[in-house]
């Protein structure tokens, strides 16, 4: 059976599996000039590493930041809207040299990686930021973390050492496992779904009519760093394991996490997001009202708007617009399939309102925005969201 193409026509893999080379590297690595990584950049190593960024082999040099910034597109024409770099200061920066090979350091003070670092060279914060966030707001958290970052960004090809898996082993795979599993289900076409909150019945009701096109629904939470009042990482999974457990078809559904950091960049995370579902072996990518967002930065529906720009992107947006409960229709129905749109028996689904209502620990109301079950779970849990 043959899944989609990866991302630019081959799946990347840059760990080193030979037991010798990795030896080698790593007694190289006493004499190499080392760095120390943040969460973020070991997230950035292991997706780069393991294909989930193909075609990227490692960090983006200057050539490849300045075309997403013009154009959206690699240099070689293929579709890319975020910089994917490594950022350090220009002390960090001036110890090491083009050519050089750099032992990348985890948290654990143990030799993770190595970056065969080509080219160093100025970040264009300003430039970056408006290309992707399209706005230069401060208050725009994404827009904040850049222009908050060091001046200096490092390319080069990396190569990975040790995979670092901490939480959710259970829900970690990357796109060689997705891409297996889903041949091994004889799913021949798979629709992926982008989360950071705990599903309600809208979720449910977009992700089983997407199901009914295709065979088989990934439903890929994203495990990183996240805004305060985002729901927390083990609490999104938790919700999900009682979700499907109670109401998925077990041979229709899979759960499996990715892990990086939101950007909040609206339609141009939309076609990063798809990028990245594409090379987990996914044909299909549903795209929900602001997917992405954050408060009024962009239209309800520019992240579907976004797609007509990139006819040669291969995986196909599934666009949802509004959802609602409609007391006349009986269920949750979309503006599309229901006449009663600003009528009294629409019913919003609203995520303001489901938070306080978790917040105030009430259960009655909230069953009638999320299954019992889930409902039951988030309440009994201390906390629920990002501080």
């Amino acid at each position: 059976m043959i899944l989609i193409r990866p991302h630019g026509g081959k799946l990347i893999n840059r760990v080193i599996s030979s037991k010798r080379k990795k030896e080698r590297l790593l007694s190289e690595s006493r004499e190499m000039p080392y760095l120390k990584a943040s969460n973020e950049t070991i997230e950035d190593i292991n997706n780069i590493a393991h294909g989930v960024f193909s075609p990227l082999k490692g960090f983006m040099g200057e050539n490849e930041v300045e075309s997403i910034i013009k154009f959206d597109r690699l240099p070689n024409d293929i579709p890319w809207t975020i910089p994917i770099t490594l950022d350090v200061s220009e002390e960090i920066a001036d110890q090491f040299s083009e050519g050089d090979d750099i032992a990348v350091f985890n948290g654990n003070s143990e030799v993770f990686a190595v970056l065969h670092l080509e080219e160093k060279f100025p970040y264009k914060k300003r430039e970056v930021a408006q290309s992707v966030f399209q706005t230069l707001d401060m208050e725009h958290p994404g827009v904040a973390n850049v222009m908050q970052a060091n001046d200096i960004l490092l390319s080069g090809k990396i190569s990975l050492l040790n995979t670092e898996i901490k939480q959710f082993k259970e829900f970690t795979f990357y796109p060689e496992e997705t891409r297996r599993m889903f041949k091994e289900r004889n799913w021949k076409s798979v629709v992926g779904f982008q989360t950071r909150n705990v599903p309600h019945i809208g979720h449910e009701f977009v992700q089983k009519t997407a199901l009914n096109l295709v065979d088989g629904l990934f439903i890929n939470p994203i495990i990183g760093k996240k805004k305060k009042n985002d729901f927390l990482d083990p609490v999104i999974l938790g919700a999900y394991k009682i979700l499907i457990q109670n109401y998925y078809p077990e041979s229709k559904t899979m759960l499996g996490i990715l892990r990086t950091r939101m950007r909040y960049a609206g339609p141009k995370e939309a076609i990063f997001h798809a990028i990245m579902r594409k090379n987990f072996g996914c044909t299909h990518f549903i795209v929900g009202r602001d997917h992405a967002g954050v408060g009024n930065y962009y239209g309800p529906f520019d992240a579907h708007a976004i797609f007509d720009k990139f006819p040669d992107l291969r995986i196909q947006p599934i666009c949802f617009r509004s959802f609602f409960i409609c007391k006349k229709c009986n269920g949750v129905v979309s503006d599309k399939t229901c006449p009663h749109v600003n009528t009294k028996y629409q019913h919003l689904i609203s995520g303001r309102k489901i938070r306080a209502m978790l917040m105030n620990k009430q259960l009655d109301g909230l069953t009638e925005y999320i299954r019992p079950e889930v409902a039951k779970y988030l309440l009994s849990q201390k906390e629920l969201f990002v501080s």
